[in-house]
């Protein structure tokens, strides 16, 4: 059974044309909402002082940025952190590995080395550093799937940022992995999944929600629940609205 509540962040890149316009006026609008923190997919110019006088602003936490595996460099990694630092966040998560370093199984064996390399080093700023699938880790590679060729090979330390609608795009199924890889889906991407209706909310679809949560907030060791939508049949503030409204009748908030 389930222990605890955990709480709910936001996907920025789900408002990202709203946040190009007036980011002040999305974060108050995420934050009245009830969203409790938002995880970065770009700063819309925005340096990281500013950045974290618009959350403080409005009481809300960063529970995580996407940040590109460049960023993570040996040149760049120390501005990262330090930019990071400002902003409160402690969880570095890389939603995409470049096609080149990902066409054989060795070649994600490499990549997960360089993640356990970058797990040492952030680790000094207690930070961690992640990686978050879309579809392509759920289609066989050489007799495995590149996810489970990433996170066998990556030491626990290596956050597994599960997204469940993604999984289910590729033909993989959310569930199995969180209780795979226990204790390492320390964040995780809540979006639907529906065979029928590709603008579906959370609630309105395919995936398995009562069984995912009771995991994540179990074996899965989950410190935040992070909405993100990329199909609207609604505004997207309006369609972030309705998510959190769907998690709310669910018990999650």
């Amino acid at each position: 059974m389930a222990t605890k509540k955990i709480p709910i962040g936001v996907q920025l890149y789900s408002v990202r044309e709203d946040c190009k316009k007036d980011l002040a006026g999305t974060l108050k609008a995420v934050a009245q909402m009830g969203y409790k923190a938002v995880e970065f997919a770009g700063y819309y110019d925005h340096s990281a002082a500013d950045l974290r006088k618009l959350l403080d602003e409005n009481k809300l936490t960063c529970c995580g940025t996407h940040t590109g595996l460049d960023t993570l460099s040996d040149e760049k990694l120390a501005a990262t952190i330090e930019f990071n630092k400002t902003i409160g966040n402690k969880y570095l998560v890389v939603p995409w590995i470049p096609e080149e370093l990902r066409k054989t199984r060795a070649g994600w064996q490499n990549v997960a080395r360089r993640f356990n390399d970058l797990a040492d080093k952030v680790k000094q700023a207690k930070m961690f550093v992640g990686y978050h699938n879309h579809h392509i880790e759920f289609s066989p590679l050489e007799g495995e799937l590149p996810w489970d060729t990433f996170f066998s090979t990556a030491r626990p330390e290596v956050i597994m940022q599960v997204d469940t609608g993604n999984c289910l795009h590729g033909g993989g199924e959310p569930v199995p992995f969180v209780s795979k890889y226990p204790g390492r889906a320390t964040t995780v991407h809540l979006k639907e999944f529906s065979k029928t209706n590709d603008k579906a909310l959370i609630g309105e679809g395919d995936v398995k929600w009562t069984e995912f949560f009771n995991l994540c907030e179990t074996v899965g060791k989950t410190k935040w629940y992070i909405v993100e939508q990329e199909s609207y049949a609604h505004p997207p503030l309006e369609c972030i609205a309705k998510c959190l409204e769907n998690l709310r009748k669910m018990g999650k908030c």
